[in-house]
């Protein structure tokens, strides 16, 4: 990751929630598509080693974004966005959940609600991120199965993204 490029990561459990700022070295309608568009999420979505595999996408409100999280040992994490607002290259929020490979959600997971904003400074992209859960227990149980380090390791990787296209 750039040192140079904001990243917080913060959890309130007051709220039951986490916010993530991170910027991003692109302009802003090259961050949208990297978050929208199947093709480079597959790219960068998964922390190494894993790998993302998009089965479908539609972004829309109303669709979603299934997709397969692969690890090196051949496990797999089928996981589902369930669009629920769009600004286009500015905001678009949805829930994410666990589910089987035919989008069917898993109650074994908690699900939480995303909400990402887009903010143009420039050269550089800040993308806000507030991830809402139900209650304590389910942020606590995201925190602990890694999802600071795994998500972390994510918008690294689309740091490498965008440094790859320069």
């Amino acid at each position: 990751m750039n040192s140079n490029l904001l990243f917080d990561f913060s959890v309130n459990k007051e709220k039951n929630n986490i916010t993530v700022k991170r910027e991003f070295a692109a302009e802003k309608n090259l961050v949208w598509a990297a978050w929208t568009d199947p093709v480079i999420l597959d790219e960068w979505w998964a922390p190494k080693p894993y790998k993302v595999t998009t089965k479908s996408m539609d972004f829309t409100v109303g669709g979603f974004w299934l997709y397969a999280m692969r690890g090196p040992e051949g496990d797999v994490h089928w996981c589902r966005a369930d669009y629920k607002s769009i600004d286009a290259e500015n905001n678009f929020s949805g829930l994410d959940a666990f589910c089987d490979e035919d989008g069917n959600i898993t109650q074994k997971f908690p699900r939480s609600f995303w909400n990402n904003t887009f903010i143009d400074k420039g050269e550089k992209t800040e993308v806000e991120i507030t991830i809402q859960y139900d209650s304590l227990t389910d942020l606590e149980t995201i925190l602990e199965m890694g999802f600071k380090e795994g998500f972390s390791m994510a918008l690294g990787n689309l740091d490498d993204y965008f440094a790859e296209r320069k």
